[in-house]
This record gives structure tokens, sequence and C-alpha cells, in this order.
């Protein structure tokens, strides 16, 4: 007589694997990530450098600045436009503190040198009013050599008069005036046609400044005539 047939296994078919053993779990789970340090030594040395900047700022303060050649402008204006009117350290002041210098008309150069470890020296050279120029009706300014206006400029009344009208001729007739300083020329006044410069006693036109300059020892030949000079000569009025 046949036997029975199993019970079938309440648990079901044992699974089938792969023959590979799976790797056994770790008791303590898994392992911690570890945290980065490089952002916090990054924060710790931005940290040092604002720290020595600051320092640096306030460890050697600029205490003694010495001003000279300055006429018009007053030792406290210097140091103004020189950025020496704060409180900031030696190493940090240089050319871009000082450039307000050159922003005044009257300063027409300047020598700034740092002495270790807290002194600044400033050397100016200024601009001086080399005559007058009736700019427009009613308005007459000191302009030095070079053309700048010096605003405020006191004691010119004696220096010559610039007037004119048509194309500015102003940088040529300083030209013109520096060139004949000897004779004391008293005023120019300049059309498109020519100059006239007046002396004491007498006159001199020109057409061609060039020509001007090439007979100008006629002003001297001729003291109280009126002189007219032309490329090819000289014609003096009796």
């Amino acid at each position: 007589m046949a036997a029975p047939p199993a019970a079938p296994d309440p648990a079901g078919p044992a699974p089938v694997t792969s023959g590979l053993d799976p790797a056994p779990a770790d008791p303590a789970g898994p392992a911690p990530r570890r945290r980065s340090r490089r952002p916090l030594w990054t924060a710790l040395a931005a940290a040092l450098v604002v720290g020595a900047g600051v320092g640096a700022w306030f460890a050697l303060p600029v205490k003694t600045v010495t001003v000279s050649g300055n006429v018009r402008l007053s030792e406290a204006r210097v140091r103004t436009l020189a950025g020496l009117d704060g409180s900031f350290g030696w190493l940090y002041y240089g050319a871009w503190r000082a450039r307000g210098l050159l922003d005044s008309p009257w300063v027409q150069s300047a020598a700034v040198t740092r002495i270790f470890p807290d002194r600044v020296t400033v050397q100016v050279t200024e601009r001086t009013p080399a005559a007058r120029w009736q700019r427009r009706p009613g308005e007459v300014v000191a302009v030095a050599r070079d053309g700048t206006v010096l605003p405020g400029a006191t004691g010119t009344a004696k220096l010559p008069l610039i007037s004119g009208w048509g194309p500015d001729r102003v940088p040529e007739v300083l030209h013109l005036l520096d060139t004949l300083a000897r004779y004391n020329a008293q005023s120019v006044s300049y059309t498109p046609s020519g100059v006239t410069v007046k002396f004491r006693s007498s006159s001199v036109w020109s057409g061609d400044l060039r020509a001007l300059v090439k007979y100008a020892g006629s002003i001297s030949m001729y003291p109280d005539r009126d002189i007219y000079i032309y490329p090819w000569g000289v014609s003096v009025q009796e």
C-alpha cells in the first residue's frame, strides 16, 4: 500500500539563491560621514587677514606731516587735498589718497614722500598768475602761463590784460607774452586777422606771430612808435 503524500510545508518553499552568501550585516550600523573642516579653516584665515589689515591701519598712524612750497594755498588746504586730514595707517597712505592735489588749479605739481615710520612730506609747486584775461564782458580772471584759470588770485592789477574776439588765441598770446617778457607789455588784443601788443608808449601789430617774434628787436629800436610787422619786414608809423 502506497504511503500518503507528505503534507506541504506551511512556510513555503525555500528561496532559491545564487549560491553566493550575502555580506553579514554590520551590527553597529552604517559608518557616519566625516565632516569637512575646510570651511572652518577658510573662515579663520579670512578673520585673521581682516584683523591684520585693521591692525596695520592703526598700528603705524601718520603722526607728522610737513608741507612746503605753498604760497597761496594754506597748509591746512594742502593737507586736505593730499588726503592727510584723517586718521589712518602710514602703510596705507599712497598716491590714491594724494591725487586730490591735482584737482586744485593752483597746484602745478606735487611730490609726496613717506618716511618710516610715521612721517609724510608734501612738496608742492604752485602756478602763478601770468596775465589777466577778459573772458567775457565784465569778467576778468587771472590765468597761469599754461592757460589755467586761477580763481581768487589777488595782486594781479599790473599784469598784462588779454582781450579779443573770434577763435580763441589765448594760448598763443600767453606764449607770446612769455617771449616778450622783457618789454613789459601792458595789454594784448587779438582778432582773427592779427594781434596788437601795447606797451607804455608804443604798440606793435602783426598778423603772423612768428614774424612778430623774429622782428621783436624793433620794439626797443622804436620805443615811442607804432610798429607793424609783416613776414617780409617792419613798418614804423611816423
